[in-house]
């Protein structure tokens, strides 16, 4: 690992993190429109390609909602109890359901769904809009080429718990991009399996690991900008390779998941500073990408057993 490390700088900056490639006027006109608005808290998180959005109904006021954009809109309702209501979505029948907790919805890109509501308990849903051409989709996937059918209220395990992990991203301050991307990655193949029962065959699927051109490359990439949020996406373009098929080679090299390697670097770059007693816990923090000393701190232990200043103390 050590003659990854020792790389040139030169090398591995020709390709700097790009920005993420936000779904086009998200923001503005192609989230899911509630009425009245101010019954509800909203959150939100993007990343290349992947908009999620928390919203939590705060009153037991009846309300409308309504969609139609270019891009697909899965929908994880946690909590979703009515008195009285009813939920349209293009092609399907419209469904008076009263209770569809723990219910996924899907709306391809272009449908219409809109419907209304007199909640009998106080509503918690996830939003993720997903851009149908995003640079996370795998191309060998042809993501954006699948017409994709409507689904409304339907449960599928592996889509929900991935739908609930990517929630679990939406937060301030989320330890590594790289773990919410891989899971958009997923995401795009479980849509992919389960919204058309007679999709053509998958591309040939890559088992074996990086190249030693590749490792090396890479390694130094992370090792070079340890403190920074690194996209998956731009790891992938290091090694040219899309980023579902370089998260599993990665994987096969390194043993771990790139985001779980980034973060052991961190901890060992880390122990290097912890070394310096001239050094705060609070500014090692901060040189090691953590905004919060209690953040790294947490993360110290979990990869170690200590907290950094009990690791400190254990030096001498």
């Amino acid at each position: 690992m050590a003659s990854a490390a020792e790389m040139s700088l030169n090398q591995s900056a020709a390709l700097a993190p790009r920005p993420a490639r936000p779904i086009p006027d998200i923001e503005s006109r192609s989230l899911v429109d509630i009425s009245p608005p101010e019954i509800v808290r909203r959150h939100s998180k993007a990343w290349s390609g992947l908009y999620v959005e928390t919203v939590q109904v705060t009153r037991h006021t009846p309300f409308e909602y309504g969609f139609r954009a270019p891009c697909h809109l899965l929908i994880a309702a946690e909590l979703a109890e009515r008195y009285d209501g009813e939920t349209f979505v293009e092609g399907l029948p419209r469904s008076t359901l009263r209770d569809f907790t723990e219910k996924l919805t899907f709306v391809p890109a272009g449908y219409d769904f809109r419907g209304w509501q007199k909640p009998r308990a106080l509503t918690r849903t996830t939003y993720f809009y997903i851009d149908p051409r995003g640079p996370l989709a795998d191309p060998e996937l042809r993501f954006g080429e699948i017409e994709f059918k409507p689904r409304l209220f339907f449960y599928d395990r592996d889509l929900w718990e991935i739908a609930l992990k990517l929630k679990s991203q939406v937060n301030p301050d989320p330890l590594y991009r790289q773990y919410a991307e891989a899971l958009g990655i997923l995401l795009t193949h479980e849509l992919a399996r389960i919204s058309s029962s007679d999709a053509g065959p998958r591309g040939p699927v890559s088992r074996g690991g990086l190249a030693p051109w590749q490792q090396k490359r890479v390694a130094a990439y992370i090792e070079e900008r340890v403190a920074d949020d690194i996209p998956l996406a731009t790891l992938a373009e290091l090694a040219r390779l899309s980023p579902y098929h370089f998260s599993r080679s990665f994987k096969h090299s390194f043993g771990l998941p790139p985001h779980r390697y980034h973060a052991n670097r961190r901890i060992e770059r880390a122990k290097q500073l912890l070394a310096n007693r001239e050094l705060s816990v609070t500014n090692i923090a901060l040189d090691v990408g953590f905004s919060e000393t209690s953040t790294f701190s947490a993360a110290f232990h979990r990869l170690t057993g200590q907290t950094p200043s009990r690791y400190r103390r254990n030096l001498d």
